[in-house]
């Protein structure tokens, strides 16, 4: 078995150095759970370009994020590291974070660029701003961004659905209203949700286009806002679905993934495009009907339960990836030194990368993923470590917590803020294969499952001997100054931080010749 695993990455790279360098797209869905898409099993979804995205190619049933909110879990996909060592803890950067993504951190955007990629984000950021904008994406290997620098609940929230239905609350009034940014550049200011969709699309189409036409590889990472509360949709899918607003945005994110599979195919493309889709975190279910499904998974976002971390992900890519479904372990980490290694890029050596290349479980279809993953709650400390270790089957819960994201009435005592974190020695374990909704703890005194904890324990103190943590950038703080507004010092704020130049509703296509 060793020895035809050599075999195929020996194939691999030989065929790799042999063609021209893959396009590589990364679709990056926002709160959205693992039972969400058709195709993981919603009887109401109505997803059919991800659902014939899953068809062409390898869906993936063990893939996780390595937080259950939205910054560090952006943070451990571009860098490849798990989110203590980049300072992207505790919680999620706000509207007016002072800090940001340190400068020192690599992304797969700058591994790309170094090796003559075009570079582009198109949607959700969610990795810092700053006082003088020093942490938005131009500064981290990007050539472009057209986006939201952060969550759009974290701004006043005014209409959400076609014509003007406002939106299901009034989210964060006292912020800045939400910024649609260009670059560096706020281009309009608040952001028009009811044609950000496609605003997007139009600048990530116009995208591949002119890297296609300029025979140019590229790297787009397209960061949905989609299907985040508050949700919202266009007049084309604005009561489009029975299964409500949550729908809605479902069908409008889909609608946007076959504009860029468009785009793919009619730039004559596909046979040398890499496309993964996944999501940052699980989903709201304190929502209720509106937050989303983590399927057969126990609690949401904001949880260490498999509902929080297990996210859908299916890779694409014709000809190289065959059709089929996996079970193998893997992880947002893990995208970072795949990437790499596809384009023939070392990963630093001066910092850990965590993640692993999966190569042979996208090419192959075989063994090749993690043999064990950590699991961060949102607000991780030193003292407590990491709260589970998922190792081959099982997995060990050292801490579970619930979270305020979860109302005082949610129906499993287990997610709601009422949980503490409560603390397991031994460790509470489960066999996921058999068990996935973590509802039935093995029997650890005996054997087999005493070795397994034993087995589980040495991975936990090697892996934390060996971890620093970085100065936590989200406990920086926040202040009016780090706010994004048009019309800086302007009175009375932040009502004050709108633009009048630009017609609410005009698409932005990105600029000829930008790149």
């Amino acid at each position: 078995m060793e020895l035809n695993v050599v075999i195929i990455l020996g194939l691999l790279v030989a065929i790799t150095s042999c063609l021209e360098k893959p396009n590589i797209v990364i679709l990056f869905a926002d709160d959205l759970g693992w039972g969400d898409l058709g195709c993981y099993g919603h009887p109401t979804s109505t997803s059919p370009n991800l659902d014939k995205m899953a068809a062409e190619g390898l869906k993936f049933m063990n893939f996780y994020s390595t937080s259950p909110i939205c910054s560090p879990s952006r943070a451990s996909l571009l860098t490849g590291r798990y989110q203590v060592r980049t300072g992207m803890y505790p919680g999620a950067l706000e509207c007016g974070s002072i800090g940001g993504l340190p400068w020192n951190e690599t992304t797969i955007a700058a591994q790309l660029k170094q090796a003559g990629y075009g570079t582009a984000i198109v949607g959700k950021w969610h990795l810092g701003v700053g006082r003088e904008q020093q942490y938005l994406p131009t500064n981290y290997g990007f050539d472009y961004f057209l986006g939201l620098p952060y969550s759009h609940d974290m701004c006043p929230c005014y209409v959400c659905f076609y014509p003007q239905e406002a939106c299901y609350d009034d989210c964060r009034p006292e912020s800045t209203p939400c910024p649609l940014y260009e670059n560096d550049k706020i281009i309009q200011q608040p952001a028009d949700f009811l044609k950000l969709s496609e605003t997007y699309s139009s600048a990530a189409t116009g995208f591949i286009h002119q890297m296609a036409a300029k025979k140019k590889p590229f790297f787009l990472y397209m960061a949905f806002q989609h299907t985040h509360h508050p949700q919202f949709s266009s007049k084309m899918f604005t009561n489009s679905s029975i299964r409500g607003t949550f729908g809605d945005s479902l069908n409008e994110m889909d609608w946007q993934v076959g504009k860029i599979f468009d785009a793919i195919h009619g730039a004559g493309i596909a046979k040398n495009t890499f496309v993964f889709f996944t999501s940052d975190n699980g989903p709201s279910l304190f929502r209720g009907v509106r937050g989303g499904s983590a399927g057969p998974f126990r609690c949401g976002k904001g949880t260490t339960y498999e509902g929080g971390v297990r996210m859908p992900a299916i890779a694409w890519w014709p000809g190289r990836i065959a059709p089929g479904v996996t079970s193998e372990l893997t992880a947002t980490l893990d995208l970072f030194p795949t990437i790499s290694n596809l384009v023939n890029i070392a990963v630093p050596t001066d910092r850990v990368i965590d993640g692993i290349d999966m190569s042979t479980v996208l090419f192959a279809n075989t063994e090749g993923g993690r043999e064990s993953l950590m699991y961060y709650p949102p607000n991780p400390t030193p003292s407590q470590g990491v709260f589970a270790i998922r190792y081959k089957e099982y997995k060990a819960h050292y801490y579970t917590a619930g979270t305020g994201l979860y109302p005082k009435y949610y129906p499993d005592p287990a997610c709601n803020y009422t949980k503490n974190a409560t603390h397991y020695d031994p460790p509470l374990l489960f066999n996921l294969n058999q068990d996935p909704g973590e509802l039935n703890p093995l029997n650890t005194s005996g054997f087999p499952y005493k070795e397994i904890v034993d087995t589980i324990n040495q991975i936990k103190i090697k892996f934390e001997a060996a971890v620093t943590w970085a100065e936590p950038e989200i406990s920086k703080g926040v202040s009016n100054d780090s706010k994004p507004c048009a019309k800086p010092g302007c009175t009375p704020f932040p009502q004050c931080c709108t633009t009048n130049d630009i017609v609410p509703g005009t698409t932005r296509i990105i600029h000829p010749g930008l790149l």
